[in-house]
């Protein structure tokens, strides 16, 4: 049972609850009533003709074998979890031991942390980074004169002046003990060294864990060290840190602890103690909501005492994009930052910050996320402020940004998307052509039920749906030729009308019967012409949405 959780379960192109047009939260009572109705639909005795026959059979057994899941408690609850894939599964010999869903559900949930166990087993989580350092004054700080002689004096020298590089993976010993293995690279103007790293921390429980730090490189010398968390209440936890570092001038100890509380659902505070070669006391408060981060901070320390706020909002988008400004003064000076952030691609984060500061001058920093790795470039433009330093490092990256996204990024993402949208139709030809086959069938089953609707319906001048489309439809502006990909779906519409009412779930509509997906992969959309109490009506649904009819919204007025 649990090696056959090992593979990820396949996404089932039939789905129950859509072909009964029941609720997932459907009462014994609505699937009753659902599969009573389309049994008297699909009934083979119903039918001479020995093809249609044939294909009742057919639409018969799929509709009882739906319903026999559904309408049992435990295959039910299999079936929400697993899908089609997890009834199949041999042994389930959980339902034998656990005879509720909610047991059921308990038991896939310790599997699953099996499972989540095993992976961890093989998993390294690498993570790197790499930071280049550029001084590029020479752009905007320099005299002409001085260079009009020498060669190549009339173009700006920019000099790579530091670079540091580091990478770490994890080795999980056990559940509860990992290795960190890490080690990095620094130079800076000519001079640099290296140091590698080794950490082993062990979860003691669910409420603390502990680790042992080494580290030896010519970058400093040896370094033991010792770290602790503990959650003190359920809204309160420390940490302490202590290390020893050894060197030519001796052992320098240093310590560190810190305490953090929330103070409500979506703001932290925080309390932190250092001792060593930089003592300072630190006390900020951070608030995290969806749309916004705050930060507010102040330190007294020596040497280095400051007071830093910064803001940062989150916009609702696809791209996930964040604009954020900060400001920090203190005895070094005062430093004010504001930049953005944006989500490039499914595995890419592009960042870029402006920082202004006196006495440090005016520097651009961008970053870039790409998966686990970092890449940072700091380009450090002015040591003092000047105007055309603080333009061009504000509009300089929007406007490469802007043109690389719209001439390289965008294409690039339409055609994988294209790419995996054609293998997805390819993959699913056959199956589509089968949906499609047992749809037509049911719609030649279905018409001497909708003759009959139909008569009933005008009778009392009640829903009838006139024209059903589903599928892919072109809009007037849209930017490139395409033909519209969709189906004709009125008379299986028109079959599943009651008491002049028609309900579809927010279920796709590709499972409903007489329905097939006739474009995999895109959004789909439903468009009724229907008329009620001799009016027409007519509404566009989106694939999932749930839809009643008729509404007065969907009114056609006489005037259009």
């Amino acid at each position: 049972m649990a090696a056959a959780l090992e593979n990820e379960l396949e996404v089932d192109n039939e789905d129950y609850y859509s072909l009964l047009n029941v609720r997932r939260e459907a009462t014994q009572e609505e699937l009753k009533s659902s599969y009573r109705r389309l049994c008297m639909l699909y009934h083979p005795d119903k039918h001479r003709d020995p093809e249609l026959k044939r294909q009742a059979e057919q639409l018969f057994t799929y509709v009882h074998q739906a319903y026999e899941v559904l309408s049992d408690p435990q295959s039910r609850a299999i079936y929400d979890i697993f899908g089609k894939k997890g009834l199949e599964v041999e042994g389930w010999e959980v339902v034998e031991r656990k005879r509720t869903p909610a047991e059921i559900r308990e038991e896939y949930e310790r599997l699953q942390r099996e499972r989540d166990e095993r992976r961890l087993q093989q998993r390294t989580n690498p993570k790197g980074t790499i930071s280049v350092g550029i001084d590029a004054t020479d752009l905007f700080d320099r005299y002409e004169e001085d260079f009009e002689d020498a060669p190549g004096g009339g173009f700006p020298h920019i000099d790579i002046n530091r670079m540091h590089i580091s990478q770490s993976i994890e080795a999980p010993l056990t559940t509860s003990d990992t290795a960190v293995l890490s080690g990095s690279l620094s130079t800076r103007n000519g001079n640099g060294g290296g140091n590698i790293n080794l950490c082993v921390r062990r979860v003691t429980s669910a409420r603390g864990w502990g680790e042992l730090e080494f580290a030896a490189g010519d970058i400093r010398g040896p370094l033991f060290g010792m770290k602790v968390f503990r959650n003190v209440t359920a809204r309160c936890f420390v940490t302490a840190q202590w290390g020893l570092q050894f060197s030519s001038h001796g052992v320098r100890p240093s310590a560190t602890t810190m305490m953090a509380r929330h103070l409500d659902q979506n703001t932290m505070g925080y309390l932190q103690w250092r001792w060593g070669s930089q003592s300072a006391m630190t006390t900020s408060i951070v608030r995290d909501t969806k749309t916004s981060h705050f930060t507010l901070a102040l330190q007294l320390g020596v040497p280095h005492s400051y007071l830093m706020m910064s803001y940062q909002y989150k916009f609702q988008d696809e791209d996930q994009t964040k604009v954020k400004g900060s400001i920090k003064t203190g005895f070094f000076g005062t430093v004010v930052e504001y930049g953005a952030e944006r989500k490039i691609s499914r595995h890419s984060v592009l960042a870029a910050t402006v920082s202004i500061g006196v006495p440090q001058g005016v520097s651009l920093k961008i970053r870039l996320n790409r998966a686990s790795q970092t890449y940072l470039f700091p380009i450090h433009l002015t040591d003092q402020i000047l105007p055309s330093a603080v333009f061009y490092a504000t509009v300089g990256p929007l406007a490469i940004y802007l043109a690389v996204q719209k001439l390289i990024i965008m294409p690039y993402v339409r055609a994988q998307k294209e790419q995996e949208l054609e293998k997805q139709k390819e993959d699913s030809a056959s199956e589509i052509a089968r949906r499609k086959q047992e749809a037509e069938a049911s719609v030649l089953l279905m018409q001497e039920s909708v003759k009959r609707i139909i008569d009933a319906e005008e009778s009392k001048m009640g829903l009838i749906i006139l024209n059903a489309w589903y599928g892919k439809f072109v809009s007037d502006n849209s930017q490139k030729p395409e033909r519209a990909k969709v189906i004709d779906v009125t008379v299986p519409l028109q079959c599943l009308v009651k008491d002049s009412k028609l309900t579809l779930t927010e279920a796709s509509k590709a499972g409903l019967p007489g329905f097939y997906d006739p474009c995999v992969g895109e959004e789909k959309s439903l468009k009724l012409l229907y008329q009620f109490r001799g009016a027409l009506h007519q509404v566009l649904s989106g694939d999932t949405e749930p839809l009643r009819l008729p509404k007065q919204s969907h009114r056609i007025s006489s005037e259009t």
